[in-house]
């Protein structure tokens, strides 16, 4: 019995290697592809226009310096991930990634110049690898689902179980075949041997005790395991490995990154600030005569917020409300594009996202960082607060523009949902995950659900955003 428990884990474990290689040569193909249109352009018009004299070192230099960006922003952007994302998802996070990259480079050899370099063939390179990008995402899509039919899956919960209802909303089920969902109970009474022959298994709401006992399981026999994590979990994912009496210890604490990332961080905050001010002042003071125009009333919208620790501050943000849009005293939250509240230039600023340009001020002046917590209005937190008594937690660091909520989240994410994607930040801070942020920030202000709005005529306390900490957590049991 156990010579054959082996030889099916062993077995397992050369699918998965012969699946990882098989991958990684199509990723392969994907960057020989886009980078090979990018040498063509570079070796036949740009590198004779520099500054300096042409040179193979020099060329190869810059191929390769158009490669690592390439996969770094596709890393970004998930731009990679056949198996898990749809041909659309696919293309759209490869066309950012290309984008991206081409637009460094361009400014790159605009440095590298004497004048300003024709825009004509580097448009010409982009569409090329756009189109081969295309093909790339609709064929390997294609390829791996005929190659490698659909893990078989067990889900296995405690109270409640909706990840199968989520993996066919997603548009996981070619990836994930559900041929078991139990309890906890019916799968531990069976001494797990039901999972023997599954490929993956989704614990949703399990405990902590028989969780590690399914975990150990499936790490022995070789079977994947996607675990939902508990807010403990989140947290503990930040403790720090160390040695004590002579065992492997982890000190988890509250958020107390080093003095040096602090220092760069807000370092980082005020050049950056200062140079978008500077860059979109003219953009904002045509916003700002919109806002006027619009109705007279006052250009900047004033409210209080939480940042770091729970002290309040004031944001800056161009309205884009009616002047008599809370005059009741009730706090609302926007019902996105049906909200009868917002102006015809509310909507427009809204859109493109240039309402929330003056909140650069916040960052000048050190409320705010670029990269954080976004920040909740105290009435707003004090009523998440008595349904989720951890949501202030949120407020170990000081609050951002932007964040691992707004980037993996939407605007309708539960409390619940908000507070585990702010913790797994504030667990693992670094200046790598900021820029991280940062730049998947731009995938999000091209996605309508990140603007996705609650339901019409909601107050806070009975708003979807507020119901979905209950209904989530019952949803999938945690």
């Amino acid at each position: 019995m156990r010579a054959s428990q082996n030889k099916n884990t062993a077995g397992k474990a050369a699918n998965g290697l012969n699946h990882e290689v098989e991958l990684r040569l199509t990723k392969l193909l994907n960057i020989f592809l886009v980078a090979f249109c990018f040498s063509y352009s570079w070796i036949l018009y740009y590198s004779h226009r520099l500054i300096l004299s042409p040179s193979l070192l020099r060329s190869i230099g810059i191929i390769i310096l158009f490669i690592l960006l390439y996969y770094s922003f596709c890393r970004v952007y998930d731009a990679f991930l056949i198996s898990f994302k749809r041909i659309s998802e696919l293309f759209f996070s490869q066309s950012l990634g290309i984008l991206m990259a081409d637009t460094f480079m361009f400014f790159t050899l605009w440095l590298m110049s004497d004048g300003f370099p024709n825009l004509l063939p580097a448009l010409l390179t982009l569409a090329v690898q756009l189109f081969l990008s295309l093909l790339w995402c609709r064929y390997t899509h294609m390829w791996y689902f005929s190659r490698f039919v659909g893990q078989r899956t067990a889900i296995v919960y405690d109270e409640r179980c909706g990840i199968e209802k989520l993996l066919n909303q997603y548009g996981l089920s070619k990836r994930f075949d559900v041929q078991i969902v139990c309890t906890i109970g019916e799968c531990q009474d069976g001494d797990m041997t039901m999972l023997h022959e599954m490929e993956a298994v989704f614990l949703c709401g399990v405990r902590s005790h028989e969780r590690n006992q399914i975990l150990k399981y499936c790490v022995t026999n070789g079977i994947c395991a996607y675990v939902i994590p508990r807010i403990g979990d989140v947290i503990m994912s930040g403790g720090k490995q160390m040695h004590l009496f002579h065992l492997p210890l982890l000190r988890v604490e509250r958020y107390n990154p080093p003095p040096e990332f602090l220092f760069f961080k807000r370092l980082f905050d005020i050049v950056a600030s200062a140079t978008v001010i500077l860059l979109t002042s003219p953009l904002m003071l045509v916003c700002a005569i919109a806002v006027k125009v619009q109705d007279g009333g006052p250009v900047f919208y004033r409210q209080c917020r939480l940042t770091k620790d729970g002290r309040e501050f004031t944001i800056l943000k161009f309205r884009s409300m009616r002047i008599d849009a809370e005059t009741d005293g009730v706090a609302r939250l926007s019902t996105g594009e049906d909200d009868e509240r917002i102006t015809t230039v509310g909507r427009c600023i809204r859109a493109s996202r240039l309402d929330e340009l003056p909140q650069l001020f916040n960052i000048l002046e050190g409320s705010m960082s670029v990269v954080g917590p976004r920040p909740e209005r105290p009435e707003i937190a004090k009523q998440y607060e008595r349904e989720l008594p951890e949501f202030k937690l949120r407020l170990q660091a000081k609050a951002g523009l932007t964040g691992y909520a707004q980037v993996y989240g939407k605007y309708n994410s539960g409390p619940y949902d908000k507070l585990q994607m702010d913790l797994m930040y504030i667990a693992n801070p670094s200046i790598i995950e900021d820029l991280k942020i940062i730049f998947a920030t731009i995938k999000i202000l091209f996605s309508k659900d990140s603007t996705e709005g609650v339901m019409k005529g909601s107050t806070i306390a009975k708003s979807k955003v507020y119901r979905k900490t209950t209904e989530k957590r019952e949803l999938i049991g945690s």
